[in-house]
């Protein structure tokens, strides 16, 4: 059963919520990073992103980015932006994008939980981003942005939830990108309790977003074991800060792939080699393309032209790994006819988050890249398929909307 616990929570004063929430460190570039924190100063990226508030020569790895994320985050207390809770709480954190509402419970996790398979992982991490976040976390002594967790729906937790809806929101916001926001403080030992319960007999919790965090924070935390080995347990970096939704709300959106050049083929010799393995499907104009309906389909925009493109029946898999569309892509087009082998370390590949669109893709082919590829959306019963055999999807498999927003909830370490 999965643990979780209340914490003394730094938050944002309540009327500034809405200016300092931002979309997670990862969704943007070092540029846009700093465009947003010009627009809104108390934009929380000054401290996720504190590199945008550096000169360009300034590495993001530098040790000067991590020293300036930590006089932000004292700054926006010493200034009022930040408060803290006096007494530990957990809080209900409800998201609305186009009429969808999802309802999650902000908590602090297990790391030993992590480290014993209860929180399950579907994703590997990569080194250099586990390193990022570890430096950022051990130099702030807290974690900024939320593990975005998910667990089998209970119908008690929801009525639980629905309840807690009744009362007064702490923060009731619409971010700039049409997203509605609600907080709900959850102080009352009952209902913590009550909280705690449901979630333990949820059995299994999944990372559904938020693998570097994860990993960065249980990283940290054996660190601090071995420089502590005193500890009991109870110290707060045995946790990490978390939110977590039911699996029936979520949403998962595609994730697409842009491919800078045909690995040395003409654009003949690539559409015959791709037919070796897939059939192209006349589309209903460039929407199925775009917007593929159905698992083992995906769009491919190549040369000004889009195509469907079917996997043949001998490619099909019921495997939960090699059956999935990003795999077919990556087994039977990227590694064998692009030479992409290793899509986490290949520069000659990107990865386009689903809430971009196409025309993100077009815009990249007609700029730096050469082909590209709009995939089916993993669905949420993959996930937790793969999650639960205990193995790993392929990387950028999986996009979530909406975003959970850091700033709202700072769980200090210490």
């Amino acid at each position: 059963m999965a643990v979780i616990r209340p914490f003394c929570c730094i938050r944002p004063a309540g009327e500034l919520a809405g200016r300092v929430a931002a979309l997670p460190y990862d969704v943007y570039s070092r540029e846009e990073a700093k465009r947003e924190i010009e627009r809104e100063p108390l934009s929380f990226l000054s401290v996720d992103r504190a590199e945008a508030g550096l000169p360009d020569t300034v590495d993001a790895y530098d040790g000067q980015v991590y020293e300036k994320a930590r006089e932000a985050l004292a700054r926006f207390e010493r200034e009022g932006v930040l408060i803290r809770e006096e007494e530990p709480c957990m809080y209900l954190y409800e998201l609305t994008m186009d009429g969808h509402t999802q309802t999650g419970i902000a908590a602090c996790a297990a790391v030993d939980d992590y480290l014993n398979g209860v929180v399950k992982k579907h994703e590997n991490t990569r080194e250099d981003k586990e390193r990022d976040r570890i430096r950022h976390v051990d130099a702030l002594n807290a974690q900024t942005g939320p593990i975005f967790l998910a667990y089998r729906a209970r119908k008690g937790l929801r009525a639980l939830l629905e309840e807690i809806k009744e009362g007064e929101a702490l923060y009731d916001f619409e971010a700039a990108d049409g997203i509605r926001h609600r907080v709900f403080r959850i102080g009352e030992a009952e209902r913590i309790t009550a909280l705690i319960k449901e979630i333990g007999e949820a059995g299994d919790v999944y990372i559904a977003d938020g693998h570097h965090r994860a990993a960065s924070a249980v990283k940290v935390a054996l660190k601090r074991r071995k420089e502590r080995p005193d500890y009991d347990g109870s110290e707060e970096f045995n946790y990490f800060l978390s939110v977590l939704f039911p699996d029936e709300e979520l949403r998962i959106l595609p994730y697409n792939r842009v491919v800078r050049d045909l690995n040395g083929l003409s654009a003949e010799a690539f559409l015959e080699r791709v037919q070796e393995h897939f059939r192209i499907v006349e589309p209903d104009g460039a929407q199925e393309a775009k917007h593929p309906s159905e698992k083992g389909r995906m769009g491919m925009l190549l040369d000004g032209t889009w195509y469907v493109l079917e996997a043949r029946e001998e490619i099909r898999s019921e495997d939960p790994i090699r059956g999935l569309d990003v795999s077919l892509l990556q087994d039977y087009i990227l590694a064998p006819v692009l030479g992409v082998e290793d899509p986490r370390t290949d520069q000659r590949i990107e990865f386009i988050g689903g809430i971009r669109g196409s025309a993100e893709l077009e815009r990249r082919c007609g700029d730096d890249m050469r082909v590209a590829f709009s995939m089916y959306p993993t669905s949420m019963e993959e996930l937790l398929a793969v999650a639960d055999a205990g193995l790993l999807m392929p990387p950028k498999s999986t996009w979530f909307e909406p975003k959970l927003r850091s700033g709202l909830f700072i769980h200090e370490e210490d």
